[in-house]
């Protein structure tokens, strides 16, 4: 078949969508193992398919999104899920039914607050450390910081204490104690008699949940309140008396929060280190009153380089994750969040049907800037996509950190889909990325409720509430096995046995943000005769091969090629296709360099 009779039934397939022309161009760049920035296994555990895109329609890239990819500017990346070191499950929430959580809930009430003045917090720039009370709130945060450092530290021992007596498993993952201040109003509620509430950890509640996963994925039977949080603070406690004495707190637990008391009123602690709540509020009283309410504006633009944001970028990369320098250049940040392979779908113009197609921004990749009084606090790098909107990336302001506008912002995106579906009913949903049920920083996501995780096999869509019992037992699990079989009795070990029965299956996908670890390790490429796939005719005539400017049907461009390079390209073209399926493989353009 002819290029020319190629191009013109691709135009007309991207017409038949209503989202204009434009074709999607990739490279194949095959099966990779790279080191994990999740799990920080030195060996090069991260295994997935890579690809890049010269242009990809917003169609396409939907149907590769469904299909578990995802992109890092202009490379497409899927983790082989039964072979990768961390499992990367797809996550999405339908708009319409986010329930936010009381906490979700009060994220935006404290930017309201902020907003109208109301809030004591302030970017750490503009703290007036010449003024007095800046500079008495700042020392007493500098004598208070080193106080609950110590008494995590106490706990970390006891922790270690009872792991060495027996009393925890020895092979559980560790959770870090956090010790954290109570707030004035609540010190009256909580305290009982003279002594008065300083601190509280809640770690008990991490370790029983900790202990109950290990226990749970080696099989071995729960015994009755072992693992509650309070039969755990309980036996904290008495750990934490033989690591030695904490002059001037006595401890004391309630309901599995393990508490610190001043010994009295007149304590080093109280008198010194916590802050003259009198004198505070009543100049916080005055200050209210001064103060102007701000202004919160946020502008989509299309995707493009901002120095203003590559600004913001270096600065929160830097301080929040402590990147290196290097790594934060204009080059790589651009390569990252700024570089695009989608085709860009400009808003309808025609008639009332044709209008709700898309939205008035179209459809492509976008930044949504952040800006408080005219200043970029935060951008959310996304991508809007015939179903949903995907989000890729966001970086914030550490000044403004007290907002927790990572949660703010994900807050805003759901109900910019909501609102948005009124002029294009196919945008549903939002997107989160991936979802790793095995690292603890990423578990957040699982937050927006309901949420639902994508099948790594059969690509569909699974409620998290039902997936989690089984992810907490297995790394890597084919998710609509379990919804299948809620109703049989027996779900476990048809699971299971499934799990079994498809274990050399090649499943993919990477990291959410970076592909594999730094960008100083290479990417190590695997010979693709490692798999055990031949040739079969009808799996891979039509995949459309684009060579030297024009473009062929596979079976057509097989004719020309000798024995050599049909045995060198047919392995390749068998797992290009398994990774991206039939339809794609027969839409895309698989570009030959």
């Amino acid at each position: 078949m002819s290029s020319k009779k190629l191009k013109s039934a691709n135009d007309a397939s991207s017409i038949r969508d209503g989202l204009g022309g434009g074709e999607s161009v990739i490279a194949d760049h095959g099966r990779r193992r790279s080191t994990c920035s999740y799990c920080k296994s030195p060996a090069r555990s991260s295994i997935s398919h890579g690809l890049s895109a010269e242009t990809l329609t917003v169609s396409d890239y939907q149907a590769l999104i469904d299909r578990g990819w995802r992109r890092s500017g202009c490379y497409l990346y899927k983790h082989e899920m039964d072979k990768t070191c961390c499992p990367s499950y797809t996550i999405r929430l339908k708009a319409s039914d986010f329930v936010p959580s009381k906490e979700q809930q009060r994220v935006s009430r404290r930017l309201e607050r902020f907003l109208d003045g109301k809030l004591d917090g302030q970017p750490r720039e503009q703290t007036g450390a010449s003024s007095s009370l800046g500079t008495t709130r700042s020392e007493e945060k500098s004598k208070v910081e080193p106080v609950m450092d110590d008494l995590s530290k106490t706990i970390d021992q006891a922790v270690q204490l009872c792991i060495q007596s027996g009393e925890f498993p020895s092979n559980m993952q560790i959770p870090k104690a956090s010790v954290r201040k109570v707030l004035c109003d609540k010190k009256k509620k909580l305290a009982k008699g003279p002594e008065q509430l300083l601190y509280t950890s809640n770690v008990a509640f991490a370790i029983a949940a900790a202990i109950k996963r290990t226990l749970t994925s080696e099989k071995v039977e729960i015994e009755g309140n072992k693992l509650s949080p309070e039969t755990i603070s309980e036996m904290l406690l008495s750990a934490i008396s033989k690591v030695g004495e904490t002059p001037g707190i006595s401890i004391k637990v309630s309901k599995g929060h393990i508490n610190f008391l001043s010994a009295s009123k007149d304590s080093f602690y109280e008198k010194d280190v916590v802050p003259n709540e009198t004198l505070h509020a009543k100049k916080d009283s005055e200050n209210h009153k001064a103060r102007k309410p701000k202004k919160l504006e946020m502008r989509l633009k299309r995707s493009s380089f901002d120095p203003e944001e590559h600004e913001l970028y270096k600065r929160y990369q830097l301080k929040v994750h402590k990147d290196n320098p290097s790594r934060v250049v204009e080059s790589s940040y651009k390569r990252f969040l700024v570089d695009s392979p989608l085709i860009y779908v400009q808003p309808s113009g025609g008639g009332d049907d044709e209008e709700k197609v898309v939205p008035p921004c179209g459809f492509g990749s976008f930044h949504q800037q952040y800006r408080v009084d005219g200043r970029l606090v935060a951008v959310g790098v996304v991508d809007i996509l015939p179903k949903c909107l995907s989000s890729v990336y966001l970086f914030w302001d550490p000044d403004y950190a007290f907002l927790s506008l990572g949660k703010y912002s994900a807050i805003q995106e759901i109900n910019w889909v909501r609102e948005s579906q009124a002029r294009c009913p196919s945008l549903e949903y939002y997107y989160l990325g991936y979802y790793i049920h095995s690292c603890s920083k990423m578990r957040y996501k699982a937050a927006y409720r309901p949420s639902e995780l994508l099948c790594p096999l059969r690509f569909k869509w699974v409620p998290f509430e039902v997936a989690r019992p089984l992810l907490d037992k297995k790394r890597y699990v084919i998710l609509s096995d379990i919804k299948e079989s809620q109703n049989q009795s027996s779900l476990l070990p048809h699971a299971s046995e499934t799990l079994a029965a498809h274990e050399d299956m090649e499943q993919g996908e990477t990291n959410d943000h970076f592909m594999g670890g730094s960008d100083d390790d290479e990417d190590e490429e695997m010979d693709e005769s490692e798999s055990e796939d031949t040739y079969i005719e009808s799996d891979i005539d039509n995949i459309i091969i684009g060579l030297y400017g024009s473009q062929y049907r596979y079976k057509d461009l097989r004719k020309m090629l000798n024995p050599v390079g049909r045995k060198q390209l047919e392995p390749m073209l068998q797992s290009y296709r398994k990774v991206v399926g039939d339809e794609l493989s027969e839409r895309m353009v698989y570009e030959l360099r």
